[in-house]
């Protein structure tokens, strides 16, 4: 409840109420007003809510006219019967990962599964099955089940974020289908909301038993559908065993072909929920699923064949298949390229030899085989040795293979963050041929790319006969709008050639329903639409997927409803920041493809405010969809300078630079909201707060200068009420402290760098000199920051310390900030005053060849990434190569060798910043407490909710908390009995929780060893 209450004050407090909303946005019609009324969840209809709810992760957009977010069941009901009574759409959705345009809806009422709707209601490990809502996320089903040693078979890649109701409604499936099969055969039992708000429960029923005839005797919703379905099914039996491809994957149109069987003893059964997967809510809303289960694995085992022709590779699945592979995966040279290129992805690609143009990764588990490394060795006999492979990897540890399963998962937002406006789109990705049709299929699909003068990327799902391929096009242009059209007439044409479906994964929605009629002919295509009919008589549940009402004119185009579409066209804004490597601001923005990567709640870093919050707007999906409606017109350019704009999109980003790493395609919000604010304060000038938080450097020197009056006066009665009130700095953050005696006074008062390099050069009883005389100019400037100079030096003494006993000569000189305060406030004229000031007092010692070393991590980031857009100085480079964490410089050159420290194996839980983790190098610290004796757990955190200045402010204080809160817990779960931290921002949020005292930094504790 504690949790609740602190997530339900931060969205009043950031992100506005529903009343706030309303008296803004006025009375917005009767619909609004009955679902408000009718619903306990939230009801938003305002223009902002409207286009985060417009995009999936697909090529469309489109508005609807509203969001409700169901708290339960009767909400659902409610929420449909409203929308009944005034004839308009209904949309459910859950994370909007969706790939083909199923949860757009033009029009519609969207209603929001993931948020409230999201328990796992039953376990039952006997039986092997579990009954959740639609809104669990499967990663967090999983881990409910790992324990019983289960799992739920279907494997998106998106797993991380996509709902099980979102795989339910698109019958989803991943790299396991190859043994698992696809959702359809997990699902058992459905709780449905039909189109007029009534519930039915569908289970196996067996045709002409008692039960059957009580459902079908009644004049309701729910006999109507059961004899209509029985009719269908029955009247089409030979359409239905012809049409449909024997495919281990098709998931296309409406599963006529599964939703009667004939069970072990002769009953012929109908079972509506095989009907309901992969219906994509067209025929209802599910509110829960009964789900079987199947057992994990204990140990899998890996191997990747490198080949160097993609022919060559798809030629070899069967006899990859033939190995019994629970998987058998395809990642062909472009991925490889684009991940080599991508922060984020760059080490994972650097196993791949050279010359590898496709690569199966084929995967074995100890299900299947008792004995792993025969398996694989097996494998590379075959398929190396003995075919057309020439190359192998062999991965059996987990961080071998994990790091080979992301480099697979990560294919398609990779593709998405390609240069430029030509991009390979999907919308004809995933057609699904017979595993031993699919190289003669990709050789056709080649041809039909050539006569069309474009090329694809190949990768994914091999073993199921379902490869990826999205074709390059620029769709903002009329010309490859109809290309576009043209080439999947022709891949439908080419999939039916080899008896395949149009899609075999990512299901029909706006890209593939047009074509429905195509693929299975007029008698099934009636078929549908009498299945549709029955039941929903008005079609009104997500109009236009799977199925149309061609008679009315009302045909689904695969060029209707396009994001960018030849009309689209967006504003490049002057900027103060360069966005050249970025392609342009807008570029930047329009990088976002959707995949939702940034909702999830478990590992990495981004995004800390949707974690808190889980709301839409606080994604970097979210904040780019706004971003992207700006300076398209879609709200209105002036919309972006305003105050609105300013509170509830741009400040919820905390700029902790996780999507720098974590978003895939790399949209970097942290850099877009900073050129936002700039722009903003030009417009309308600087706040009071704002100036100060830019301008802490100064006024932390005047804090010294006055210590320890400086820090008696917070402690006055009343002080902190007139802070808030006047500043608006929070009353119950515990404020910063400030040391009469600076770190570079102290320096100085020591004897200053020749002093250091005395010390530096003292030879150990053990040991010889360890300075190199010839390297007797070269050293080490570490940065005197504003905290460590100021309120902790202890900090930075303790870094000189360490960096002396390794034998490093070091230097504290009187240093200016590096800007990072007023860059992170959007006062770009002042960061860059900082930054070139702080070029040319370092530029003597970088022309010396000295190396420069920061204890905190936000200045280090400044100016490696940061000066490269902020400044156009030569000299930004050189810095950037010469620059360092403390850790990472005693990691690279291998310094700990040098130390005599005993860590005792004192057990460490570690958090690392989240601007280390952007960068890489969060690792470095973890390494070298290890050699120096530590135990160390690196906690697999996310942003402490710091963030600066964020977690002093007081509008986003409860926020900061509740980010915080969630560091918290990982900290608990945690084995280690001391916290480190090198952010500073970290040890502040850290030592406010209440079981914990504040951090010390890692250069601290090897200090502290030092001296024993």
């Amino acid at each position: 409840m504690a949790a609740e209450e602190t997530t339900r004050r931060t969205l009043e407090t950031d992100v506005g109420t529903d009343a706030v909303n309303a008296k803004r946005a006025g009375d917005t019609g009767a619909l609004e007003a009955d679902l408000r009324e009718g619903c306990a969840g939230d009801v938003r209809f305002d223009e902002y809510t409207r286009v985060l709810y417009a995009t999936d992760g697909s090529i469309y957009g489109a508005q609807p006219a509203g969001v409700v977010f169901p708290r339960d069941e009767a909400d659902v009901r409610a929420a449909v019967r409203v929308a009944s009574e005034h004839g308009v759409p209904v949309l459910p959705r859950g994370a909007g990962s969706s790939l083909a345009g199923q949860a757009v809806g033009p029009g519609c009422v969207v209603l929001d599964l993931s948020r409230h709707m999201d328990e796992v209601l039953e376990i039952d490990a006997d039986r092997r099955r579990a009954v959740v809502q639609p809104g669990v996320v499967q990663d967090h089903l999983d881990a409910a089940l790992e324990p019983h040693g289960l799992k739920f078979a279907p494997d998106p890649a998106s797993s991380n974020r996509a709902t099980i109701g979102g795989g339910i409604g698109n019958n989803s499936t991943g790299a396991h289908s190859v043994r698992y099969g696809i959702t359809d055969a997990y699902v058992e039992e459905c709780e449905v909301v039909l189109a007029d708000g009534s519930l039915i429960r569908t289970r196996d029923v067996v045709l002409d038993s008692p039960e059957w005839e009580r459902i079908v005797e009644k004049d309701d919703r729910e006999a109507a559908i059961y004899r209509t379905v029985r009719a269908v099914v029955e009247d089409n039996a030979d359409e239905i065993e012809d049409r449909y491809p024997e495919l281990k994957r098709s998931v296309s149109g409406y599963n006529l072909q599964k939703v009667l069987r004939t069970d072990a003893e002769g009953n012929r059964i109908v079972n509506l929920s095989k009907l309901l997967v992969g219906a994509e809510g067209t025929l209802g809303v599910v509110v829960e699923a009964a789900l079987s289960l199947v057992t994990r694995p204990e140990e899998t085992a890996l191997v990747v064949c490198c080949y160097d022709d993609l022919l060559e590779a798809l030629a070899a699945v069967p006899e990859a298949l033939a190995l019994e592979a629970s998987a058998v995966e395809l990642m062909d040279d472009e991925v490889f390229r684009l991940a080599a290129n991508s922060a984020e992805y760059a080490e994972y690609v650097e196993s791949i030899p050279a010359g590898t143009e496709a690569a199966l990764m084929l995967e074995f588990d100890d299900e299947v085989f008792s004995d792993l490394p025969d398996a694989i060795d097996t494998a590379t006999d075959e398929l190396v040795d003995g075919g057309a492979a020439f190359d192998a990897i062999e991965a059996f540890s987990s961080e071998k293979r994990d790091r080979l399963w992301k480099l697979r998962k990560a294919a398609i937002p990779l593709l998405m963050g390609m240069d430029g406006d030509p991009k390979p789109y999907p919308f004809v990705e995933d057609a699904s041929v017979p595993p031993e049709e699919l190289a003669e299929y990709v050789a056709g699909f080649q041809e039909i790319l050539e006569d069309h003068d474009t090329t694809a990327a190949y990768f994914a799902h091999a073993g199921a006969g379902t490869l990826h391929i999205r074709p390059v096009l620029n769709l903002k242009t009329e010309n490859d709008v109809e290309t576009m059209r043209s080439i999947a007439e022709d891949v439908t044409s080419l999939a039916l050639e080899h008896d395949g479906s149009f899609s075999g994964e990512h299901g029909d929605g706006l890209a593939r329903t047009e074509f429905n009629p195509k693929l299975y002919g007029p008698e099934l295509w009636d078929a549908f639409k009498d299945v549709k009919s029955a039941f929903d008589p008005d079609w009104r549940m997500n109009p236009g997927k799977v199925v149309y009402r061609d008679e009315d004119g009302e045909r689904t185009d695969i060029r209707d409803h396009l994001r960018y579409g030849a009309d689209y066209a967006s504003l490049e804004p002057r900027t103060g920041l360069d966005f050249d490597d970025d392609g342009g601001f807008s570029h930047l923005v329009e990088l976002c493809n959707g995949c939702g990567t940034c909702r999830q709640t478990e590992g990495d870093v981004m995004c800390p405010t949707y974690r808190a919050t889980e709301e839409e707007i606080a994604t970097t999906r979210g904040r780019a969809n706004l971003l992207r409606a700006a300076i398209s017109g879609e709200i209105g350019p002036d919309e972006l300078y305003s105050d609105r704009f300013q509170s509830e999109v741009l400040d919820l980003c905390i700029g902790c630079k996780g999507c720098q790493s974590d978003c895939p395609t790399g949209v970097d919000l942290a850099k877009l909201k900073v050129e936002v604010k700039h722009q903003y304060h030009d417009r309308e000038g600087v706040s009071l707060r704002e100036r100060l938080f830019a301008n802490v450097d100064r006024l932390a020197a005047v804090g010294s200068a006055l210590a320890p009056i400086a820090n008696r006066a917070p402690t006055l009665p009343g002080a902190r009420t007139v802070l808030e009130r006047t500043v608006g700095i929070a009353s119950e953050r515990t404020l910063p402290t400030f040391q009469r005696e600076t770190l570079v006074s102290w320096f100085e008062k020591r004897g200053g760098a020749a002093a250091s390099n005395r010390r530096a050069a003292e030879p150990r009883a053990d040991r010889g000199s360890r300075v190199d005389p010839e390297a007797a100019s070269a050293g080490v400037v570490l940065y005197p920051d504003t905290d460590t100079n100021y309120s902790n030096p202890d900090v930075g003494r303790a870094a000189v310390r360490v960096l002396e006993a390794a034998g490093v000569h070091v230097t504290v000189p009187d240093l200016g900030p590096t800007g990072r305060a007023a860059y992170s406030q959007g006062l770009l004229d002042r960061a860059a005053a900082d930054g070139q000031a702080l070029l040319d007092d370092l530029e003597p010692y970088l022309e010396r060849g000295w190396s420069v070393c920061f204890v905190e991590p936000s200045d280090a980031a400044m100016v490696t990434d940061e000066y490269r857009s902020l400044l156009d100085d030569e000299r930004v480079e050189t810095l950037a190569a010469n620059a360092y964490d403390i850790c990472e410089y005693l990691d690279e050159h291998r310094l700990v060798e040098e130390l005599d420290v005993d860590g005792e194996n004192e057990r460490l839980t570690y958090h690392g910043h989240c601007h280390q983790k952007a960068r890489g190098t969060d690792h470095h610290a973890v390494g070298v407490l290890r050699r120096a004796g530590y135990a160390v757990d690196p906690v697999d955190s996310g942003c402490c909710g710091m963030a600066g200045s964020f977690g002093y402010e007081a509008d986003h204080y409860e926020l900061s908390k509740a980010v915080g809160s969630l560091l918290e817990d990982q900290l608990a779960a945690s084995d280690g009995t001391t916290v480190v931290a090198p952010g500073t921002s970290c040890r502040t949020q850290i030592g406010d929780f209440d079981a914990y005292d504040r951090p010390t930094h890692p250069v601290e504790l090897l200090a502290q060893g030092l001296e024993q």
